[in-house]
């Protein structure tokens, strides 16, 4: 991997390390994997509520030594920047503090990636590093209806906030996979309508279903709250329809892109502060 790690300007006081292991793994669907993982250090996790709870995983890179037991935040200040393990940002999909565990779903495409194949083998006992958690987004209690859009990388996301909603809500949500063989169940009001989309071999962020899903659909009346995260191009595109066409308020709208076809994290997050990165 050529890439340089990210830079942040994130600290240990405000995304302290957390050193857990892995208990198990699940395949949820053809490209999605969950690792459950606890331990020890789950002492140290301190849950801030969101929906949208994110962490960023912490991988050494290969041929690089660092002391033991690894420090994010030490090797930070102690060793070049080139040398830093890499991060990458990920939902958490579940926590769970009664049993001391927590879940993150990863979406596997062979040996594309850095964390997706190391999930696909990821055995208990792994370790699993990351900082956080930080995040955003709780369902609004006043809105009258909900919409969440989203393709697989944003699906962890999604259906959390799905299952944070009151029994009585009611919306939309539109869903890109690849094939109906990406689908999972999902738990959600019966007055929330999920529609998947199905790319049928397209590359994820190329296809027009998302945004052509949301810009053709019916809506209801009343005051709208809005989750849109995944792939940048399509959010660029999603926020002409929520502001520019629909006059939504900004506060009515969580839109976040995660990832950036062609790019790994690293080039990604560095992109997010020119013009080309910017939702």
């Amino acid at each position: 991997m050529s890439t340089v790690p990210a830079a942040t300007t994130a600290t240990k006081k405000s995304r302290p390390q957390i050193s857990l292991e892995v208990l198990r793994r699940e395949q949820l669907s053809l490209h999605m994997v969950r690792i459950v993982a606890g331990g020890p250090g789950f002492a140290d996790f301190v849950n801030n509520g969101f929906a949208d709870r994110y962490v960023k995983i912490v991988f050494p890179q290969p041929g690089v030594e660092y002391p033991a037991p690894l420090d994010l935040w030490s090797i930070r200040d102690t060793m070049p920047r080139e040398q830093w393990p890499y991060t990458r940002t990920y939902t958490l999909r579940w926590v769970d503090p009664a049993a001391r565990e927590l879940a993150i779903d990863f979406v596997v495409h062979g040996d594309e990636g850095l964390a997706g194949p190391w999930a696909a083998k990821a055995e208990p006992g792994d370790p699993l590093t990351f900082t956080g958690p930080g995040g955003a987004y709780n369902p609004n209690p006043e809105a009258d209806w909900y919409l969440f859009a989203g393709d697989e990388a944003a699906l962890p996301a999604i259906a959390a906030s799905l299952e944070a909603l009151p029994p009585e809500a009611t919306g939309l949500a539109f869903l890109e996979v690849d094939s109906d063989a990406d689908v999972q169940p999902l738990s959600a009001p019966a007055g929330v309508k999920i529609t998947w989309l199905f790319r049928h071999g397209v590359p994820a962020g190329s296809s027009d279903q998302l945004v052509s899903a949301v810009a053709g659909a019916e809506w209801p009346a009343g005051t709208v709250d809005v989750f849109a995260h995944g792939e940048r191009g399509y959010m660029k595109a999603l926020r002409e329809i929520f502001f520019a066409q629909r006059g939504l308020e900004r506060r009515q709208v969580s839109l976040s892109g995660y990832w950036a076809q062609g790019r790994v994290e690293d080039v990604f997050q560095a992109e997010k502060k020119l013009p080309v990165g910017q939702i």
